[in-house]
């Protein structure tokens, strides 16, 4: 690939064809120049992988062989690194690496003299690795750099049984036994200063066994057994007298709690039925004034009922007869007035119809009137006759003197009786009906004129 890019980037040359060949001693040199190039990448890569340093998580690296300044102004001759990476100086620098990972550390201790003289035998386990504090790292530097796991261990086991044998000798058995935890934690800070010395860290420990040869702490046990049975068994018997104390105060109270209800009953059951009378009092008067005020209360319904009755009978004469009584009258004086309608009519007609005439009579003159008067004779002299039809001759006796006379004069009497009629009639009207039939003229009074 770098020789193809070392090509990409040489001069371009025209082709042979064009420039007539091309010269060997260009085409080595550039030849020459790949390789060179090719072979300086490749001791780049090398060098790098020989003195490029990356730590990892769990470990430490020391490049030793140059002077560097620590913060407090001391000069050492070693760099440490946690963590990243770095570049190793060629031929003056040297790179180890030390483990930063976990190692267990077995501790136990035989026959050691606790406070007050009881020889104890202690099991316990520890988790010890490289301290990563840049304070104490560099005491582990110095003093286990190039040392394996094995032998760091068995540094730490022999501090820590002898800080196990320190702290047992400020503790009874009683406290090592049965407060591990605080055990365990006091040896961790005993431990703190010698284990910081060394540039190690204490992660966990945790006291697994404690015993002794003279079976003191069993002894212990069973004296403190004892000692708790004893004490259950009196206090049990005290919880039984307290009990049974106790059963007989709650008897007294109970029968004193008892009379004191019994009485507290019989006051209440006293108290009941005297509130039982006074509400049955109270009750009968409620009633009573109930039955009052029902009985006010009917009466007043009763007036009320009687006026509601009056005035229904009013409305029902209303409706019987006031009201019949009101139709019909109005309806005969709708028929009334239907029924007179006709003849109001006919008389406005009449009266219309005179006036029509009137006018006329006026306007014709007198011949108009005798016109008109000629023209209603007949009806004049039908009513006439029929006048004189009308009259009933009871019984007539004629004496006759054997010639007739006297009947013929009876039956003229007929035709003179309606002439007496009618002339009765034109003077009751003021007109002379013998002097218009005569043909004679009539003044305007009526009376007889010039012919």
């Amino acid at each position: 690939m770098l020789a193809a890019m070392l090509l990409a980037q040489a001069p371009q040359t025209p082709p042979p064809n064009e420039l007539g060949g091309l010269d060997m001693s260009t085409a080595m040199a550039i030849l020459f120049s790949a390789v060179g190039l090719v072979v300086a990448f490749a001791l780049f890569v090398w060098m790098m992988s020989r003195f490029l340093y990356v730590c990892r998580p769990n470990e430490i690296l020391i490049f030793a062989g140059r002077k560097h300044k620590l913060p407090d102004g001391s000069m050492v001759g070693y760099k440490v690194l946690h963590g990243g990476r770095g570049f190793r100086v060629p031929l003056l620098e040297t790179v180890a690496r030390m483990d930063m990972r976990l190692f267990p550390v077995e501790v136990a201790v035989q026959s050691a003299y606790s406070k007050g003289g009881i020889p104890l035998t202690v099991h316990a386990i520890a988790n010890v690795k490289i301290a990563s504090d840049p304070a104490h790292v560099r005491n582990a530097v110095e003093r286990f750099l190039g040392s394996g796991m094995q032998q760091i261990a068995q540094v730490a086991q022999q501090t820590l049984e002898g800080v196990l044998r320190e702290v047992l000798s400020q503790l009874t058995p009683e406290e090592v036994n049965e407060d591990r935890l605080k055990f365990a934690e006091a040896l961790m800070q005993n431990a703190k200063d010698d284990f910081d010395k060394l540039g190690l860290e204490l992660d966990v420990l945790k006291v697994q066994h404690v015993s002794d040869d003279q079976q003191y702490l069993a002894n212990l046990g069973r004296a403190r057994i004892a000692t708790m049975i004893r004490d259950a068994q009196n206090a049990e018997n005290a919880a039984n007298q307290t009990i049974s104390e106790e059963q007989a105060q709650a008897r007294t109270r109970a029968e004193s709690a008892q009379k004191q209800s019994e009485a507290l009953v019989l006051q209440k059951r006293n108290g009941l039925r005297a509130e039982l009378a006074r509400l049955e009092a109270y009750a009968k008067s409620i009633e009573n004034e109930a039955a009052v005020a029902a009985e006010t209360a009917r009466s007043i319904a009763e007036q009320d009922l009687q006026l509601k009755r009056a005035e229904l009978e009013q409305l029902r004469l209303i409706c019987d007869v006031v009201l019949p009584a009101e139709a019909k009258r109005v309806a005969d004086e709708s028929k009334a007035r239907g029924a007179a309608a006709p003849l109001v009519e006919n008389g406005k007609a009449t009266a219309y119809a005179l006036e029509v005439v009137a006018a006329e009579w006026k306007a014709a003159g007198s011949d108009g009137r005798d016109l008109y008067i000629l023209q209603q004779l007949k009806l004049l002299a039908e009513s006439a006759i029929a006048r004189v039809s009308q009259t009933t001759i009871g019984e007539l006796d004629i004496v006759d003197g054997g010639d007739g006379e006297a009947f013929g004069a009876f039956v003229a009497s007929y035709p003179a009786a309606v002439a007496k009629v009618m002339e009765e009639t034109g003077r009751a009207i003021g007109l002379d009906v013998g002097a218009l039939v005569r043909g004679e003229k009539l003044s305007r009074d009526g009376k007889e004129g010039a012919k």
